[in-house]
């Protein structure tokens, strides 16, 4: 999976606990491509709660190690974004947000096939679209979602044919606690045998 940065970790150590209140620490993360930025945009409007774009952060502080010049992207420190976000409150997007401490995280997916052309639309090479669009039929970022924060505290959105503030308006009812968890319900392998 590429976007604009990658990861290295030297530990990834999370707290997750959801319950019936306003989440003080929620993450949004997704395959690069599946709406993550515009929902929280749309997200910024109807909240009190600060929006920090994740990817911005690594580039604009330099919390990243390298740049990774075959696949057009920073490789992440991710201790440095610990100790940069250090006892951060609001909302987090990124691809690789689901790598911190947080309350509740979001996953956004979206199909392949939509999610390999919005790519390419965007600009990514065909083989940096592919990859991704790959790395969302294998569940990638859910599954490390689910690794770091249990099944508890992860909730799955499929953003396909979806309009933002659709997708802005599931988040805020993740992050209200008037949604209940749940990953698994969202199946795109076909994309890799179609």
């Amino acid at each position: 999976m590429t976007d604009d940065a990658t990861t290295t970790d030297n530990a990834t150590t999370t707290e997750s606990t959801a319950s019936d209140d306003v989440a003080q620490k929620l993450v949004v993360t997704g395959t690069p491509g599946t709406g993550k930025t515009t929902a929280t945009e749309q997200l910024a409007a109807d909240t009190d709660a600060e929006i920090i774009h994740l990817n911005d952060a690594i580039r604009e502080f330099e919390l990243y190690s390298e740049r990774d010049a075959d696949r057009d992207s920073l490789v992440t420190d991710l201790d440095a974004v610990r100790e940069h976000l250090g006892e951060w409150r609001g909302i987090l997007e990124s691809h690789l947000a689901h790598h911190v401490d947080a309350d509740r995280v979001v996953v956004l997916r979206c199909e392949p096939s939509i999610l390999e052309d919005r790519l390419r639309d965007r600009g990514d090479s065909d083989a940096k679209a592919q990859e991704n669009a790959e790395s969302e039929a294998l569940d990638v970022v859910l599954s490390e979602a689910v690794e770091n924060h249990g099944e508890g505290a992860v909730y799955e959105v499929d953003t396909t044919d979806r309009e933002p503030s659709a997708v802005a308006a599931e988040i805020a009812a993740v992050r209200n606690g008037d949604r209940e968890p749940g990953v698994g319900a969202v199946d795109f392998t076909g994309y890799l045998v179609g």
